[in-house]
């Protein structure tokens, strides 16, 4: 039986498996955005909440990834719009992916300073340019895929995205000029 009718009908173990299926992913999307694991953890328990409650609002249940990413993304802006940010982004993907051939211990510290480097820079952007940077290089989205989720028009995604590649270029050259990796 298909999840999303299990969810209809208010069936709580469907709830524990769509959480099972789609925690991951968007609570490292609301960590990326938010930079804060409490705000991004009452986000996503947040979205969960409100697709239960709403999930026939669900109009094609082909799309539900697509529909708990935007509710999640919703949520991160309102917690945006009511919280001052003040923690530097981890970096989720490095503690998932494990690397093929280890680094020397210098290439390792290096690496991981300008990771966190990057990473900072990244959390000091705008939001606007903060969401569109983690769509697309963090959870992967094509263009088209991000701005039917912000439901704004492709050209706007683009420039966004340019516009965060320069200011990011910019910040990281002023951090190499003060003698950061």
């Amino acid at each position: 039986m298909d999840v999303v009718e299990r969810l209809l009908r208010k069936e709580e173990d469907a709830l524990r498996l769509l959480m099972e299926t789609y925690g991951d992913r968007l609570l490292r999307t609301a960590y990326l955005l938010l930079k804060d694991a409490q705000a991004a953890e009452e986000a996503v328990q947040d979205t969960f909440i409100q697709a239960f409650r709403k999930i026939g609002q669900l109009q094609d249940p082909a799309k539900l990834g697509s529909w708990l990413l935007r509710i999640t993304l919703n949520r991160c802006r309102m917690k945006q719009r009511t919280r001052s940010w003040r923690y530097m982004l981890p970096d989720l993907r490095a503690e998932r992916e494990p690397e093929l051939a280890e680094p020397g211990p210098e290439d390792a510290l290096l690496q991981g300073l300008r990771q966190a480097r990057l990473h900072e820079a990244v959390g000091r952007l705008d939001y606007k340019y903060r969401e569109v940077v983690t769509l697309y290089y963090y959870q992967e989205l094509p263009v088209a895929a991000i701005a039917e989720q912000l439901r704004t028009n492709e050209n706007t995604i683009k420039a966004r995205l340019s516009r965060a590649r320069r200011l990011l270029r910019t910040m990281l050259e002023a951090d190499r000029e003060e003698g950061w990796p």
